[in-house]
C-alpha cells in the first residue's frame, strides 16, 4: 500500500490521518498512490464522523516528489494527459472534501507534491522544507491545479515568478509569501499540523464545514454576491442541535460538546 489510513482515537477522534508511503519513489505520485488517494478521499468525504483530515509523509525527508516521471516516459501523450487529468481531478478531489484538510510537509515538496499541498485548506512546514512548482524547467507547466491555486494563495506576480523560474524555496521564504500558514522546527511539521487540528476539533463540525464552505464559495464572487451567499450559508446552521448546544454551554460556562447534528 502506497498509502496509510489512520483514524486517530479518543481525544483525538474525528482526525484522520492520510501517510504518503512510497519510499522507492520518493512519494511520486504513479498509479497505485493516486487510486489509493481517490479511493480513500471517497469514503472519507460522506463520514460524518471524520472532522479534520491531514495529508502527511511516511517517508523521512520528502514530502512529495511530484509526479512519477518513471511512469510518465513510457506513456503515449495521450496517456500522459489522462493521467496528469486523473492527477488534477484527485487534486480537486481533496480541495472539494466538506471538512477542514492540512497538509503537513517536510523535506521536498515538488511540481505535483506542492500541487497536493495546495489543494488542502491549510500547509504546515518544517524548517528546512524545500517548495516549489518546478515544471518549466522540464518543458511542461505545472497541470494539477498549480497555475490557478498558487496565485490565488499569493498574488500573481509572485506565483508567475516562482513558476516561469523553476524556482525551489524554503520554508522560511513560503511562509513570508503567505504559501506556508505555520513554520515548524525540523521534523515537527506532523505534531505543529496535529495541534493544529486539535484546535479545530472542539468547534462545531457542522458549522466548520459551512464555513469552509462559505470561505470557498464567495472567494470568487462579488462581496454582494458572496454576503448572500454566506447568509444562505449561515441559515443552514439556525436549525442544528449543535447551535443550541453551543448556547447551552455558554449560559451554564461549560465545554460544548458537539454532535455534528
Amino acid at each position: 500500500m502506497d498509502l496509510r489510513v489512520e483514524r486517530l482515537e479518543g481525544p483525538d477522534a474525528g482526525i484522520v490521518l492520510l501517510g504518503l508511503n512510497r519510499p522507492s519513489a520518493k512519494n511520486a505520485l504513479g498509479r497505485q498512490l493516486l487510486a489509493e488517494f481517490r479511493q480513500v478521499l471517497s469514503v472519507l468525504r460522506p463520514d460524518p464522523a471524520v472532522r479534520v483530515v491531514v495529508v502527511h509523509s511516511l517517508v523521512p525527508g520528502i514530502f512529495c516528489a511530484g509526479a512519477d516521471l518513471k511512469e510518465r516516459e513510457a506513456m503515449s501523450p495521450v496517456e500522459a494527459g489522462a493521467f496528469v487529468q486523473s492527477i488534477r481531478a484527485a487534486f480537486t478531489e481533496l480541495e472539494e472534501l466538506p471538512m477542514p484538510t492540512l497538509a503537513a510537509m517536510e523535506g521536498g515538496a515538488f511540481g505535483g507534491g506542492l500541487e497536493l499541498a495546495l489543494a488542502a485548506d491549510l500547509r504546515v512546514a518544517g524548517s528546512e522544507a524545500k517548495l516549489g512548482l518546478v515544471e518549466t524547467a522540464l518543458a511542461i507547466i505545472p497541470g494539477a491545479g498549480g497555475t490557478q491555486r498558487l496565485p490565488r494563495l499569493i498574488g500573481l506576480s509572485r506565483a508567475k515568478e516562482l513558476i516561469f523560474t523553476a524556482r525551489r524555496i524554503g520554508a522560511g521564504e513560503a511562509a513570508r509569501l503567505g504559501l506556508v500558514d505555520r513554520l515548524a522546527p525540523v521534523g515537527e511539521a506532523l505534531p505543529q499540523a496535529l495541534m493544529l487540528a486539535r484546535e479545530i476539533l472542539p468547534n462545531g463540525p457542522v458549522a466548520l464545514r459551512l464555513a469552509k464552505q462559505a470561505v470557498n464559495g464567495g472567494a470568487e464572487l462579488d462581496l454582494a454576491s458572496g454576503l448572500a451567499f454566506e447568509q444562505a450559508c449561515y441559515a443552514q446552521v439556525l436549525a442544528t442541535r449543535d447551535r443550541l448546544e453551543g448556547l447551552a454551554a455558554f449560559r451554564e460556562k461549560r465545554k460544548p460538546l458537539y454532535r455534528g447534528e
